[in-house]
Parts: C-alpha cells; structure tokens; sequence
C-alpha cells in the first residue's frame, strides 16, 4: 500500500539477508541463468549480492554482453527499460516495477513534443534518467559525466533543449558557455536536496575534506563557488558522475571525503578505499524508491519471474538510436 507520507509504495519486507538468503538468490540466479545487476544506490546487501555494481548506463552495456537468459535490474524502473532497450532479445526483470524516480517523472513524452514544437530545430540532448518513450523522442542520450562533451559536439549555432535535469543542465550551460540551451526545469528530490547550505556547514567542520559532488546536486554551484573564494583548495573539489567518484576514491590522497550523492554510494567509495573516511554531506539523502529493491523483493522476483520490464519494440529502436549516437561522440561516459 502507499506510504500516506509520501505517497510511495510500501516495500516488500520480512526477508533478512543472512547466509540462508544469499545462497537461495545464488541458486534461483544460476537455475534461471539470470545476471543480477545493482545500482550504487541499493542496500549494501543487494550491491554485495550481486554479479556487477555501477551506474545504469554501464550496467546497461554490460547487460548487453553477459552470457544469461534473464538480466535481474536492481534499481529503478528506467534503468531497467535501458537495459531493455540495450538488449531486446533478454528478458528483464526489477525486484519491484513500482520502483521509479522523480527525476525520470519530471518530464513525459507528451510534454517534450510540446516543447520540441515551440523549438522545431533544436535538437534533443536527454540524460539517461529518462523513461524509454523520451529516450525514444531524443536526439542524442547522454550522461553526467560526458553530458558536456555530448552538447560540446553540436553546432554552436543550433539550440539545445537539455533534459530533464536543471542541476545537470547548468553545469554543462557553465562549463561549455552556450548561451543557447534551453534547460527543463526538472530535479531529483534527493539530490535537489542536498543543498549549498548543508555544504558549507560540513565543510566549516571537515577543513581537510575533499568534497566529491554529484552534478545533480543543489549543492554543486555552492561547490564552485567555495572553490572560487578559496574556503576549499580547487584541487578538492570534483564534480563526478557515480562512476567518476569510484575511480577518484581509488585515486585521492585526502584522509577524509565529503561526498554529495545518495547514501548508497558510500558502499562502494568505502569498498574502494577502505583508508578514506567517505562522508555524507547530507545522511537523509536516501532514494525511497531505490531502497525498495529490498532483499524479499529481490527473493520474489527469482522466485516468482517477476517484475518484467517491456519497452514496445518501435519505442526500442528509437531509443537506441539516441544511445549509439551518444557513443559514436567517443565518449561512452560513465552513466548518471
């Protein structure tokens, strides 16, 4: 049933993931020749479960290449239509359909044809955080970590409609100097919320920290601009996509992160440098809808065959076009 507070759907729950649950997933994933991929995002006991972590977009593509019958997609519903439409001839399946995101939310099909109409020659830039039917109305995919080289690669004189993330959207305006991209007004709740007021804070009382901040965030403006003023050295501020933070945790000589992002990604940056003290700039800052992907409905969904994601074959090629044109560019980028 929905959570009244919020109006998202209750969790399944009431499975605990011991010893007894890891080896069952294990043999319902080997008797179903099924691939479980993680999100950074979910519970540690799903990331730890599973057979490949990362980013949707390179989860996506590694989906593609796996050698299974079925891809288990822990993670939201979009990312699951991606790995769909990466791989058509699989079956897909998310723990738990009613898993989605208020960023992918934050714009429909119909209402980019009403904008693309008011801008008839602009072309489409989308991130991957986007349903299959966008994706299938774009121009060109892209992610935070390549979303600049991707607008970069358009003729300066065409107009950008940027999608649907307004946080993404200037920082690639700042860092490519366009001053004719168009940027939808469209957010994630978590991220948006980590904001400049919650940085500033944790930076006053973590001097030393590095900080790691993810574009999406309401908080990457105030990143720059303390970087300019000099309260935090420029060296020690990075804005990295999820998969851009694990290769700089591998690579940071700082004894203490501050890391602007879902929770979840902590799992992962602390896996990889184990000697880095990673902390949150804001402990809330947890996706409900990732954390639905919990442990019973992963047992479920082996179990049972269930959630599986469908994307209408015309819808599919759309899409794809607009991914493969995003890799042509040269760089394939990191995912969100």
């Amino acid at each position: 049933m929905p959570d009244p507070r919020h109006g998202i759907p209750a969790a399944y729950g009431g499975v605990e993931p011991d010893a007894a649950w890891a080896a069952e997933i294990k043999r319902l994933a080997k008797a179903r020749n099924a691939t479980i991929l993680a999100h950074n995002y979910q519970l540690p006991a799903i990331q730890d479960i599973a057979d490949h972590v990362g980013d949707s977009l390179a989860l996506s593509r590694i989906a593609a290449e796996v050698d299974a019958d079925e891809i288990v997609f822990c993670g939201v519903h979009f990312m699951a239509e991606t790995a769909k439409i990466l791989s058509p001839e699989k079956r897909v399946l998310i723990p738990d359909e009613r898993a989605g995101c208020s960023l992918a939310d934050s714009i429909s099909a119909d209402e980019l044809r009403d904008w693309k109409a008011d801008y008839p020659d602009a072309l489409v830039v989308s991130y991957v955080n986007t349903t299959a039917e966008v994706k299938g109305l774009t121009d060109i995919c892209c992610t935070s970590s390549n979303a600049v080289d991707v607008v970069a690669s358009i003729d300066p004189d065409r107009d950008v409609l940027f999608l649907p993330d307004q946080f993404l959207g200037a920082h690639v305006k700042r860092e490519t100097g366009r001053d004719n991209i168009h940027i939808w007004a469209g957010e994630c709740h978590v991220h948006a919320g980590i904001n400049g007021d919650e940085l500033t804070d944790q930076v006053d009382s973590h001097p030393d920290a590095a900080l790691f901040i993810h574009p999406e965030c309401g908080c990457a403006t105030s990143a720059l601009y303390l970087a300019g003023e000099g309260t935090v050295p420029q060296d020690r501020v990075q804005i990295l996509s999820t998969g851009g933070m694990i290769d700089a945790a591998k690579a940071t000589e700082s004894k203490q992160v501050l890391v602007a992002t879902e929770v979840g990604m902590l799992h992962q940056l602390r896996k990889a440098a184990p000697e880095v003290d990673f902390q949150a700039v804001n402990s809330r800052a947890a996706c409900p809808y990732m954390k639905m992907i919990t442990p019973a409905a992963l047992l479920r969904c082996l179990s049972e065959g269930k959630d599986e994601v469908r994307v209408a074959p015309d819808v599919a090629d759309r899409a794809r076009a607009s991914v493969e044109r995003m890799i042509a560019i040269g760089n394939p980028g990191g995912g969100e």
